[in-house]
């Protein structure tokens, strides 16, 4: 009887140095896949973003000596150093933009664009950075436009594709053959041509362009009440890993005065930021 009790002792140490052996192996490779994890994040940090912009939106983005420069580009400058990304920009088409963030061949997209509910159904969208509004512009000696109900019956170029457009169609109705929707940037050039009575833009493009043009005798016009503030977000593909980083990043350099400071190089006026914080959500 006391032999089998000593073999059986053996049995014991056996399985406990097995066991002990299996543990270890199991906590080693939770530690390796763990530092994986880290290096494969640290990767995703450093990479090179691929970011599209439609150049033809002073002083949004605009090509100044063959460089796109703008507030766009500045406040993006800003936003990737605090987020930790590189990145290059690629000037592109309005519509080419959207078809190339659509396909996922590039990584996110800032160019003065406004986000809508139909935008937001393929693309994601960053936090507003930017709140305007669209308004009309007609020529000085025009009285018979006050509101954008003075529109009906007119001849109203726009951006294709743009907020201009869909306010143009509020008024007139989509299709309507007395939208001229033109992707070249001509829009306010067909009013001072004799093309179109008016123009529909997004506030802070069309004052630079007419207080620039003043030889071109144009006026705007405000409509509070049939256009509503809108709001500009960089854009990115649906489900994008760097949404969150660049909502992060922005709210820091809003709190840290970056935002204010850039905003005041481009525009002579202060920047709504009270309305701009209140739409700053929570990303982590």
């Amino acid at each position: 009887m006391v032999a089998p009790k000593k073999k059986q002792s053996k049995q014991k140490i056996v399985w406990s140095v097995v066991g002990i052996i299996i543990v270890a192996v199991f906590v080693i490779g939770i530690v390796n896949v763990s530092n994986n994890k880290k290096v494969s994040s640290e990767k995703d940090k450093t990479k090179k973003l691929s970011i599209l912009t439609y150049a033809n939106w002073n002083p949004f983005e605009f090509v100044n000596n063959g460089k796109v420069v703008g507030f766009d580009l500045d406040l993006l400058k800003a936003l990737s150093k605090e987020a930790g990304y590189d990145y290059t920009v690629k000037n592109t088409g309005w519509d080419a933009m959207f078809t190339q963030l659509h396909s996922g061949s590039v990584d996110a997209a800032i160019s003065g664009i406004t986000i809508t509910s139909d935008r937001q159904k393929s693309y994601d969208f960053s936090n507003p950075y930017f709140v305007s509004r669209q308004a009309i512009v007609t020529k000085k000696d025009n009285t018979s436009i006050k509101t954008a109900l003075d529109l009906k019956g007119k001849k109203i170029a726009v951006q294709t594709g743009s907020t201009g457009q869909a306010a143009a169609e509020s008024i007139l109705g989509k299709h309507n053959s007395n939208i001229s929707a033109d992707n070249g940037g001509t829009t306010n050039l067909q009013v001072v041509h004799g093309q179109a009575t008016a123009a529909i833009g997004d506030e802070t493009t069309v004052t630079k362009y007419v207080a620039s043009n003043p030889s071109y005798n144009l006026k705007i016009i405000y409509d509070d009440k049939n256009f509503k503030p809108e709001y500009f977000g960089m854009m990115f593909p649906k489900n994008s890993p760097y949404r969150s980083d660049y909502d992060n990043a922005l709210k820091k350099i809003i709190d840290n005065g970056e935002y204010t400071k850039i905003y005041l190089k481009w525009f002579d006026n202060k920047p709504a930021l009270n309305l701009i914080k209140a739409r700053q959500g929570g990303s982590k």
